[in-house]
């Protein structure tokens, strides 16, 4: 297994240490896990996608928009 070296600020730190019966490093294994199987979801949703770069942004900003309306009415 290959080690990495992790760097947080102190604060988060010291929060860390108040649960000391906490394996950090198993915690950050399984956050990495689940963010590559994240990635390689969109890279397989997306792969034959014929979407420019633009084309996302625009769609990012509509969505955007709309919750932004439907949030202030509620």
């Amino acid at each position: 297994m290959t080690n990495i070296t992790l760097s947080i600020p102190d604060g988060l730190k010291k929060k860390m240490e108040k649960y000391p019966e906490i394996k950090w490093s198993q915690i950050a294994r399984k956050a990495i896990e689940e963010k590559i199987k994240d990635l390689e979801l969109l890279d397989k949703l997306t792969k034959d996608s014929k979407l420019t770069e633009k084309d996302v942004e625009e769609i990012d900003k509509l969505i955007k928009e709309k919750m932004a309306k439907r949030v202030l009415k509620v």
